[in-house]
């Protein structure tokens, strides 16, 4: 086989085009990865929809990719062909600058992405920097890749809330990552109260079918404040929101990676000391943590699939909210 079918972006604001392409080679400390699965991630959508600049162009989008590896790149020795792996959105990291060094790697100044400034998984195949591939157990290819990014960058949120202390949290914005997140906090004792499009009542009863001990509209107010709510809606109008609900010394985290622009509000909502913060990327240290974890729980995706050929349906479907759960490309 020397060529593979793939969807790309040739500009922002157009649909994805179905190409067959040549099939990728990998480079020296890369794998290329036969694809079983990509989930449909919102970052996706800002990808397409203009709002994040720069994407390299054309581009083969996704990042929440669950595969096989199909051949090795020089000097790999920490894969193996035939070995399940999954590649998330931070695709590759230099390891010497300050935030490297640091221990902040998902911060590093010359970072690469996964289906942003990488080609990714919206194809029958990818190559992928081997350090950045997490080992995964062969199981359900379709139920995994939500794990890729709406598992791990929603547990890094969670983990800036703090963690697993007692608490009651508030979730705004009840997809992917709410999905997952919702039964590792129930699994943890925590108490959760899950935010929605005011209306919604659909994504509401999932919630609750999830564990949540309320749910309700984005305009409503819990039964009682909040320890810490995470934002995963990318509507800058609920940061005052969220800071309204939370109590003194409180936390408002934000993980998406964009967000229209927050309102001013007065001093008052971040006073008493209530913090605000954001999530950009993941490190590997979040995804080992997060991969062991998730079968322990366990948690459960809920998925849609489609053929990688409809990939500009689930992104709409994802855009105008027609999804419970994860949308997954299946090649």
């Amino acid at each position: 086989m020397s060529e593979m079918r793939a969807m790309r972006l040739h500009a922002p604001n157009q649909p994805l085009q179905l190409e067959c392409l040549p099939l990728p080679e990998p480079g020296p400390g890369e794998v290329r990865v036969r694809v079983l699965a990509c989930g449909v991630c919102r970052t996706d959508l800002h990808v397409v929809d203009g709002e994040l600049e720069r994407p390299k162009l054309p581009l083969v989008p996704g990042h929440e990719i669950v595969g096989e590896v199909d051949a090795l790149g020089e000097g790999v020795s920490n894969r193996e062909v035939g070995q399940r792996v999954g590649v998330p959105w931070l695709g590759w990291t230099c390891g010497e600058c300050p935030q490297c060094l640091a221990g902040r790697e998902n911060l590093c100044e010359r970072a690469e992405f996964t289906g942003y400034t990488r080609d990714g998984g919206y194809a029958e195949y990818c190559v992928a920097d081997a350090r950045y591939c997490f080992p995964l157990p062969a199981e359900d290819a379709q139920a995994a890749a939500p794990l890729l990014c709406a598992g791990l960058i929603g547990y890094r949120t969670w983990r800036l809330a703090g963690g697993d202390a007692p608490c009651r949290l508030g979730i705004y914005g009840f997809g992917a990552a709410a999905h997952i997140l919702a039964q590792l906090a129930i699994a943890k004792g925590q108490t959760l109260y899950a935010f929605t499009r005011p209306g919604d009542q659909e994504a509401q009863a999932f919630a609750r079918r999830l564990g949540a001990t309320w749910a309700g509209g984005s305009d409503e107010a819990p039964p009682e404040p909040l320890d810490a709510a995470l934002l995963f809606a990318p509507v800058g109008e609920l940061v005052p929101i969220a800071l309204s609900q939370v109590r003194p010394g409180g936390v408002v985290v934000s993980g998406g990676i964009h967000m229209s622009d927050i309102p001013s509000f007065p001093y008052r909502l971040l006073w008493e000391e209530r913090s605000l913060k954001s999530v950009a990327n993941l490190t590997r240290r979040d995804g080992e943590e997060f991969l062991a974890l998730a079968p322990k729980v366990p948690i459960h995706t809920e998925t849609t699939a489609y053929p990688l050929e409809d990939a500009n349906r689930a992104l709409d479907d994802l855009r105008e909210g027609r999804l419970s759960g994860a949308a997954v490309l299946m090649p």
